[in-house]
């Protein structure tokens, strides 16, 4: 099964950027669809982006439209999630997972549907 490791996490003011990475061991991610989720505290886990094994597809919740984008470098066995204009509602600890399934814009934040996470990388926003 593979293993996933996130990176880029920080602490980085309103406004600012951040580049998280998603790098697998133990397997290819080519393999999968990939999906980023984060949680903050004191609530639930939410499906942040996905996106398809050859990234034909790509998926956002509606709090980080236009502001974050998925990408993916199958070559480098690694899946990226670029965000800007970050707020502090983006503060919250976030994972990325695999599945095996296919997703559709319905069914992409299904929790279920992932296998393998990783431990997480903590973002925060603030001034």
């Amino acid at each position: 099964q593979v293993q996933l490791v996130e990176s880029g996490g920080g602490l980085v003011q309103p406004g600012g950027s951040l580049r998280l990475s998603c790098a697998a061991s133990g397997g290819t991610l080519d393999s999968y669809n990939i999906g980023w989720f984060r949680q903050a505290p004191g609530k639930e886990r939410e499906g942040v982006s996905c996106i398809g094994r050859s990234d034909e597809s790509t998926y956002y919740a509606d709090s980080v439209k236009g502001r974050f984008t998925i990408s993916r470098d199958n070559a480098k066995n690694t899946v990226y999630l670029q965000m800007n204009s970050l707020k502090p509602e983006d503060t919250a600890v976030y994972y990325c997972a695999t599945t095996i399934f296919r997703v559709t814009s319905r069914t992409w934040t299904g929790q279920h549907l992932f296998g393998s996470w990783g431990q997480g990388t903590q973002v925060t926003v603030s001034s």
